[in-house]
């Protein structure tokens, strides 16, 4: 929408990192099966702009778990509004660590198959 775009027509860097988090987090919260919280993004890398009215696809996929992390590979992927073709705009990883009702690190379950995503 034009309220999350610059004067270019080009959506907020922050906005679609927004949506990649909340993507991450999702995949994180259903592992652990509780609540988790992002503690790094890395790699994030601006591809491709997104202009205001494209499709906005978000993929992620469960790479790894440490004792209380989890590790999520996400990319973000744009069609036109009237197109077909679609391009990628941006990949990051995100690191979740799971956290107790104290917000304190928990133990996650064993990563029982890999790439589990949405």
């Amino acid at each position: 929408m034009p309220a999350d775009a610059n004067p270019a027509g080009d959506i907020f860097g922050g906005w679609l990192m927004a949506q990649m988090d909340m993507a991450a987090g999702i995949i994180a919260a259903r592992h652990c099966q509780g609540r988790a919280a992002t503690i790094a993004v890395e790699g994030m890398k601006f591809e491709k702009p997104v202009h205001v009215g494209d499709e906005v696809s978000v993929y992620a996929g469960l790479t790894s778990v440490g004792r209380t992390s989890m590790v999520i590979d996400v990319e973000a992927w744009r069609r036109p509004r009237t197109g077909y073709e679609r391009e990628r705009v941006t990949e990051a990883r995100f690191i979740f660590v799971a956290i107790d009702e104290d917000r304190r690190p928990r133990a996650v379950p064993a990563l029982a198959h890999t790439n589990q995503g949405v």
